[in-house]
């Protein structure tokens, strides 16, 4: 049994128990969040403490962090100095100093695992997508295109610690949008021409509610990207057109239900014969099993004693990089705020 401590105690880090809870090899052990009034231990001997620097003193095989973008960073650091396997939910920390910090310190620790909370990699539309493009059955990607938007930045009466800056680093583009990105990393490769146009003229916080990216790699695939937060209609679409066909991702499943159902819709095309209306299947998905998946390929990583090869460290800061990419690449954005190229970042 491996034990398990949680550190943030948010709607994330209570899904994460629910994963711990079913899994046949995780026991949990202890939970910290700043919101307990004291520490206390319940029937069920689970400690609770308000301070995650006393989590740290248990003897835990694995922490989960669910902490807020300026402290998990450094949470994650000192657990993998207490000798402690980490899970840590994105985005990584604030910037890319952040994630870089992290990476030096893992590099010290090398029988140690530490794994980034991408989950939309493990929903099972996404999986099926990817299987398809590996196949090479529709050829190369042509071009992608994501739209991933809610209808603002502060929901399920959550603290408003995500629009502010010194907190968050960044608005919807980092907190929402960061998934959006990694898929299409993912799908696509790296992404290194990009040029974007970054907005916050609508909510007025001091972090973007809109950002618009256009963007290409180095083999020539273009990618398009709109994270919005002035998505009344919340929307999570991602379409890949390749040289025989596309693949459409429409909806993602969540716990509010309101990205609609999750869909996969697989297009084969014959353009000399098809008339733009060619042949399509949909493939409708009603159950999310994405967050026990996840946890238990992280619980396979360190019981076979295998790297992480999906959700990695590298993968955290890639992503980071392109988002600070998107910073970057609006002028006006960047002068705003100071922003340096993430190519520039030792």
């Amino acid at each position: 049994m491996l034990k398990v401590g949680i550190a943030g105690y948010g709607i994330v880090g209570k899904r994460r128990r629910e994963c711990v809870d079913l899994h046949p090899k995780m026991q949990m052990v202890a939970i910290c969040d700043k919101s307990f009034n004291n520490d206390r231990i319940t029937d069920d001997g689970i400690n609770y403490y308000n301070n995650y620097k006393k989590i740290l003193l248990e003897k835990l095989d694995i922490l989960i962090v669910c902490m807020t973008n300026d402290i998990a960073p450094k949470v994650t650091m000192d657990a993998l100095n207490k000798d402690m396997h980490v899970f840590c939910e994105k985005p990584p920390g604030r910037n890319v100093s952040d994630i870089i910090k992290v990476i030096n310190v893992e590099k010290s620790h090398p029988n140690l695992r530490l794994m980034y909370g991408f989950n939309h990699r493990y929903h099972d539309a996404v999986i099926k997508a990817f299987d398809i493009i590996k196949s090479n059955k529709f050829g190369k990607i042509i071009n992608i295109r994501g739209v991933y938007g809610k209808s603002k930045m502060i929901s399920f009466n959550q603290p408003n610690w995500r629009t502010s800056r010194e907190i968050s680093g960044g608005g919807i583009l980092l907190d929402q949008g960061i998934h959006m990105v990694d898929l299409m990393r993912l799908f696509a490769g790296e992404f290194y021409e990009v040029y974007s146009y970054i907005s916050n003229s609508h909510w007025r916080y001091d972090v973007e509610d809109n950002a618009y990216a256009l963007m290409r790699t180095k083999s020539g695939v273009v990618g398009m990207l709109h994270s919005s937060a002035t998505q009344w209609r919340h929307r999570f679409n991602l379409d890949i057109n390749l040289e025989r066909g596309s693949i459409i991702l429409g909806g993602i499943l969540s716990s509010t239900k309101s990205y609609g159902a999750e869909t996969l819709t697989v297009v084969s095309a014959d353009p000399d014969n098809d008339n733009g209306d060619p042949m399509e299947y949909t493939t409708k998905y009603n159950k999310d099993e994405s967050w026990y998946r996840e946890i238990d390929k992280f619980v396979s990583y360190i019981a076979k004693g295998e790297q992480v090869s999906s959700g990695t460290s590298e993968d955290a800061l890639m992503t980071m990089k392109l988002v600070y990419k998107i910073y970057y690449s609006d002028s006006n954005w960047r002068e705003k705020y100071n922003i340096e190229s993430s190519d520039k970042v030792e």
